[in-house]
């Protein structure tokens, strides 16, 4: 079944006039992120004018996507827009609600009975609105995107930060709030700061241990967790078309982890291959007939230093396999450093478990290469030495790897089979191993590694790795363990030097043709009821937040100040907090819980300015809010990483947190805090974060007169009687200025249809 087919057809056709006029209006040759982002600009005469990494544009993008956590939001969203129809295709996708615990049967079946209010929630509204609706165990949002709706050249935003897996397909891809999927499904343009471009020159191939992760794992350490923000990261040279599609879908789904806008591959004969064995032959057709216009011209590829803001060469021969890790995925590691790096921080050196799959690495060829390393190893005598977890991607990659016996290579050998969804890489992992809050080391093919994100257990050191080195590491046992040189001891006590890695990009055949899982909506919606169960503490109807008045930005009282790293993990939690995902009210009990008092050093503990008592960091804040308070989140750099989750910004306006000054936002949750009404600003001068006192308050000062490109001045009101001035910066456009003095953007969305 070829989805948007006619959608698809009628882009490429208009396709060619396009790039000719952004040829005509730029004057030069173009990079391929370029030629589909401009391709989709609402209004093409803006095209001369724009500057990329500074200027806003607004864009219209071919198809939204939701994950049932953020889908619970983004549609109670789009349902008060007052809207009949989504503007754009729809789908949602039930891959984050499912507990990894024993095996993926049980674990679903467990998921469908916890979860059924919030299924037939997201069903009721994708059948009444429109959508299509992908049910509990048909796999994770990116691969299903991925194997059923990507196309090379288009523009789709999803509310999850690996959205841009879709560019191993050759399409921009971007994670979004769900915010700014339902102002697109409402009908609006989505606006989006022209992204500058990084241009990464992939040169020799890849052979042995590497895999296309060790590409992405490389890179992360090179431009750090922030080094991509507000960048599109474009790959090109010979040695990108020697990677698989859905080799290149790794690399640009854990491109969020370098905070990137999104990562995209220009179209080639894998792409050609994997979209014919997906069932899309007819898109490939016509994609071969226009690949120049599905790749950079051949001036930027001969000389990328006049065209990409940044250039980066990785030679693909000599890359060795990296560990990245733990508590953040930019710590890189080579394997042959691992040993050396582990001993000299004490890192505990025992694996207690190995993870392969989720959204980065689930694919044929990423299962096939991580069993042949376990047939080698049963077959020289050799077991599983941690537990072993298997997460397929998608139905379609589970039947497949299922019919070749895949599965029960794994299985033979001890390994566990989880459901098609995410589940240990997003905290929905149940460990019954002995683990909790015990210093121990895992190892996952998956994309983020935060402390507490897989288990809740902040003495947990995660590292990633490739699925072929996670299955080798789970093997030995032992993190300082190099495949490429060490040897394992068998059960006769021979030394056993482990095999590299064979497997095939794709199935010879192709993929079966299954739509297992897969819901049209109703084709007639007039007897479609949405369903919310009365009194439910899951879902909760949407209230409008409060038009902008200055009187709310006087005496403005801090909550807390959050001390280093302070992700989406910190500011919202997933985990056990995922059921609340629909009920606005509950959910925010989790507000800023994970991050640290840079006063006292602990979490989820802040003096309540008004009693003396300290609090958990929600208590204080309701507080606040009852006393009529506005608050206040100080933070440090980078502030947001992660998770595209906009809880993490309406949990705050919900809380009365009015202001959030930061050393640096990242680009998600940046957009998704003005989306809310929130006033997201960043210190001038870095140094006035230490001047920010524990019993401060704050006056916000000339924001009557609020616009583009000004300098905002704070008044800080010491509890001593002295005061102080410290300057501050935003990023808000006209149009970004008009959300906040609506009170969310949401707002003037509701205003334009009444």
């Amino acid at each position: 079944m070829i989805f948007d087919k006619e959608i698809i057809s009628s882009f490429y056709r208009s396709l060619p006039e396009k790039i000719n006029d952004v040829r005509d209006q730029l004057q030069r040759p173009l990079t391929l992120a370029e030629k589909i982002l401009y391709a989709h600009l609402a209004d093409m005469k803006v095209l001369a004018g724009l500057r990329r990494g500074t200027d806003y544009a607004e864009f219209t993008p071919d198809r939204v996507a939701m994950q049932d956590a953020t889908a619970q939001m983004a549609l109670l969203q789009f349902m008060v827009t007052g809207k009949e129809q989504t503007a754009v295709p729809a789908t949602v996708h039930c891959d984050h609600l499912i507990i990894g615990h024993r095996d993926g049967e049980s674990d679903l079946k467990t998921a469908l009975d916890f979860n059924s209010e919030v299924y037939d929630f997201l069903s009721s509204v994708c059948s009444r609105y429109g959508m299509g609706f992908w049910k509990p165990g048909a796999g994770i949002i990116h691969q299903v995107i991925l194997e059923n709706y990507a196309f090379p050249g288009g523009l789709i935003i999803g509310t999850d930060s690996h959205t841009p897996t879709a560019g191993g397909l050759g399409m921009l891809a971007v994670g979004v709030g769900g915010a700014d999927a339902s102002d697109v499904m409402a009908g609006l343009r989505w606006e989006l700061k022209v992204p500058e471009i990084i241009g990464v020159r992939l040169t020799g191939k890849l052979n042995g241990w590497t895999s296309p992760k060790d590409v992405i794992l490389k890179l992360a350490g090179l431009l750090t967790v922030k080094g991509g923000t507000d960048r599109i990261i474009e790959y090109f040279g010979e040695g990108a078309s020697s990677i698989s599609c859905t080799g290149k879908a790794t690399i640009c789904n854990m491109g969020a982890e370098t905070g990137a806008t999104c990562s995209v591959f220009g179209y080639d004969k894998p792409m050609s291959d994997y979209l014919r064995a997906t069932g899309r032959a007819s898109v490939a057709d016509i994609a071969d007939g226009i690949s120049s216009l599905l790749n950079s011209d051949p001036e930027v590829n001969d000389f990328p230093e006049k065209y990409f803001d940044r250039v980066i060469e990785i030679n693909l021969s000599e890359l060795e396999p990296h560990i990245n890790g733990p508590f953040t995925p930019d710590r890189a590691i080579p394997v042959s450093h691992m040993k050396e790096e582990a001993e000299k921080n004490g890192w505990p050196l025992k694996i207690s478990a190995g993870l392969i799959g989720s959204c980065t690495n689930s694919s044929f060829e990423d299962l096939s290469r991580s069993a042949s390393v376990i047939k080698n190893a049963v077959s020289s005598g050799l077991g599983l030495k941690a537990e072993f977890i298997v997460i397929p991607g998608s139905e379609k990659i589970r039947n497949i790897a299922e019919k070749k016996g895949i599965l029960d290579i794994f299985r033979q050998a001890g390994g566990r089979i989880f459901a098609n969804a995410c589940g240990p890489c997003i905290g929905q992992w149940l460990r019954d191993d002995g683990t909790e809050m015990k210093a121990n080391t895992i190892i996952h093919s998956f994309n983020r590694n935060f402390a507490k994100r897989a288990d809740g257990n902040p003495e947990t050191h995660a590292f990633v790795a490739s699925p072929e080195i996670v299955t080798a590491m789970s093997v030995a046992g032992d993190l300082t363990f190099n495949p490429l040189t060490d040897t394992v001891v068998n059960s006769k006590g021979r030394a056993v030097k482990l095999p590299e890695p064979e497997g095939d990009p794709l199935p010879e055949k192709g993929f079966e043709e299954t739509m297992n899982g897969y819901q049209e909506p109703a084709k007639d919606k007039s007897h479609v009821e949405v369903k919310i169960r009365p009194g439910s503490a899951r879902l909760q109807l949407l209230a409008p937040f409060e038009e902008f008045d200055p009187k709310n930005f006087r005496n403005m009282i801090l909550l807390i100040k959050a001390k280093g790293k302070c992700t989406t993990d910190h500011i919202s939690m997933a985990g056990a907090w995922l059921k609340f995902r629909g009920h606005l009210e509950n959910i925010s009990e989790n507000y800023m819980t994970g991050a640290v008092n840079w006063f006292n050093g602990l979490t989820n503990l802040v003096v309540n300015q008004l009693t003396g008592e300290a609090g958990t960091v929600p208590s204080v804040a309701r507080a606040y809010k009852s006393a009529g308070l506005s608050s206040v989140v100080v933070g440090e750099e980078n502030f947001g990483e992660g998770s595209s989750r906009e809880h993490a910004a309406l949990e705050p306006r919900y809380l009365g947190v009015k202001l959030i000054i930061v050393k640096s936002f990242a680009r998600i949750h940046e957009t998704n805090l003005k989306k809310q009404g929130i006033l997201a600003l960043t210190f001038a001068d870095g140094n006035d974060y230490e001047r920010i006192r524990e019993d401060d308050r704050f006056d916000v000062e000339g924001l009557e007169s609020f616009a583009e490109g000004s300098r905002i001045r704070l008044k800080i009101i010491h509890s001593d009687g002295s005061s102080e001035y410290i300057e501050t910066n935003h990023s808000y456009n006209e149009n970004q200025i008009s959300w906040f003095k609506a009170g969310s953007a949401l707002n003037l969305i509701r205003k334009s249809n009444t």
